[in-house]
This record gives C-alpha cells, structure tokens and sequence, in this order.
C-alpha cells in the first residue's frame, strides 16, 4: 500500500506500540507523530491516542482496531 499515513501517539503509551504492531502486521507503515511536542496535537488527540490519520483524505481511526480494521480504513 503506498498511502501516506500518520500514527499520532506519545512515548510511555503501549496502546500506540500495540497499534505500531497492527500497522506493520497490516503490511503499511506510519509516520509517528509524538503529541508531547505540540500543543495543538496534545489538545486534539491526548486523551485519544493512539489515532492512525491518511493523509489523502484526513481520515482517521482512533483505537481499538485490529488488522482487518487497517486494511478496510486503508481500501
């Protein structure tokens, strides 16, 4: 899949490692975005995080999802 996708999460959170995990056994990549850094983001997406955002559409998928969600998100 050649999408441009982002995954914004923070360092400490093992959800957004758990959904790091998801992303590659879907076979697609995301640029990790950390939130800490950025008021705007931690506003937006602290208390739900982690969240894979296209690019191409704006998009996103907060958690829980799973594989089969990825690759439907992604379709």
């Amino acid at each position: 899949m050649n999408l441009s996708l982002i995954l914004y999460g923070t360092i400490g959170c093992h959800l957004c490692e758990q959904a790091k995990r998801v992303i590659k056994l879907a076979g697609t990549s995301a640029v990790y975005i950390d939130i800490i850094h950025d008021d705007t983001l931690f506003e937006r997406y602290g208390i739900r995080i982690p969240v894979l955002r296209r690019e191409d559409t704006g998009a996103e998928l907060g958690w829980p999802f799973d594989e089969v969600e990825v690759l439907r998100f992604l379709s």
